[in-house]
């Protein structure tokens, strides 16, 4: 019996915890990891560790043997996670901050592979002044932009300026120019296709839509990753890792014959936004939950806390859901507020002050900054209290 039981079974587990409190469900969690390796097929996937911020759970993660490597966010969240013994880290995006550097360059004095995202030649001519000052070789990663440009829509994110064979080249040659350097990895997230919901909008063309759009982008995206793949090799540069992808197209990607991992994090805990896609469907695993405070009118409850929105353009999206128990919504003029959540109540539990209210984040890890630990639950108990990477003293963003 996990999270996904009724909520008096949910509201007896908390009963002499600290709210608010962040819950995971290991048997979602767990289910979830089979999940996504069965939709990876025999690609490996790398853990994007921006997804979690929780060390129990990204060793957990690790552990099934689907999963090898993370993907970091940050060079100083690369260094922490090698400072515990993490040894294959992709650090997604570039990173100019000096302090964060010369810790991953400790970090492969001490032996952990650190491969570092560029798509600058500016970066790199700062990565190799850096490397030789520190007697140190720097494994490299170039970022290349796989957004699709299509008549007044530009179908991608913004990302890396690389978009052509030459300009990935030249930065390439940039990274073979310093003897403290190495190249040999190559970046291609399809954030398009990965991070975009296509189903359960208001507006019933949109989805199908979305998913043109999608399958079009895809095979483009697939043509030209494997054409760089197959110049920068042509070129001199082995290129033992392509990465690409994320759980949002975690089949399209490992059919491309030149990616050799995918990534994938979000799927683990499943946030509000993955109700919305049409190819798959993973279970919610990470809810938290908010203490009922006051009960201002009939119908409404009010909770203490709440006012975690999520990253990205500003909507009713961006909100958390009242998850359990049934029969609750968050008031339109109010939404979730910093110190207080007003919540509509018509279930049929009756709510009394210090019970529990459980919410659905929209997205992955972003909630982890508010928390300092997680309480796993696992058939029908709480079997653990974990610290975030808040409750560890690291924030990295």
């Amino acid at each position: 019996m996990g999270i996904h039981q009724s909520y008096d079974d949910l509201r007896r587990m908390l009963r002499g915890h600290h709210l608010p409190a962040l819950v995971c469900d290991l048997d979602a969690f767990d289910a979830n990891l089979d999940a996504l390796s069965e939709r990876a097929g025999s690609q490996p996937i790398r853990l994007a560790t921006k997804s979690i911020r929780c060390r129990a759970l990204i060793e957990r993660a690790l552990a099934h043997e689907a999963f090898q490597g993370v993907m970091c966010f940050t060079a100083g969240e690369a260094a922490f996670l090698a400072s515990h013994g993490v040894r294959d880290l992709l650090v997604a995006y570039p990173t100019v901050d000096r302090h964060d550097l010369q810790a991953v360059c400790q970090s492969v004095v001490d032996g952990a592979n650190v491969r570092l995202m560029v798509d600058d030649r500016a970066q790199v001519e700062l990565l190799a002044n850096l490397a030789e000052a520190r007697g140190v070789e720097l494994s490299l990663c170039v970022d290349m932009d796989v957004s699709s440009e299509y008549p007044g829509i530009w179908f991608g994110v913004r990302r890396s300026p690389l978009r052509t064979v030459e300009q990935v080249i030249a930065v390439a040659s940039a990274i073979d120019a310093s003897s403290h350097l190495r190249l040999d990895a190559l970046m291609g997230y399809e954030a398009q296709i990965a991070g975009l919901a296509d189903k359960g909008f208001a507006q019933a063309w949109r989805g199908p839509v979305i998913r043109r759009l999608k399958a079009r982008s895809a095979r483009e995206v697939r043509a030209r990753r494997s054409n760089v793949v197959r110049r920068l090799r042509d070129s001199g540069f082995p290129l033992p890792l392509v990465n690409g992808g994320g759980t949002g197209s975690l089949e399209t990607t490992a059919k491309d014959p030149s990616v050799t991992e995918v990534t994938a994090g979000s799927g683990l805990f499943a946030p509000r936004l993955f109700d919305h896609y049409d190819a798959f469907h993973h279970r919610p695993a990470l809810f938290f939950a908010l203490p009922v405070t006051r009960r201002p009118t009939d119908g409404i409850v009010t909770c203490h806390g709440g006012g975690y929105v999520a990253s990205g353009p500003a909507g009713e999206d961006r909100l958390p859901e009242v998850f359990l128990p049934t029969g609750g919504a968050l008031l339109a003029d109010e939404g979730v507020g910093e110190v207080q959540t007003p919540v509509q109540f018509k279930g049929p539990s009756a709510l009394e002050l210090g019970d529990p209210i459980f919410f659905r984040h929209p997205k992955s890890g972003e909630v982890c900054e508010r928390f300092s630990s997680v309480l796993l639950v696992s058939d029908g108990a709480v079997v653990d209290e974990v610290p975030t990477y808040r409750g560890e003293g690291q924030t990295f963003l």
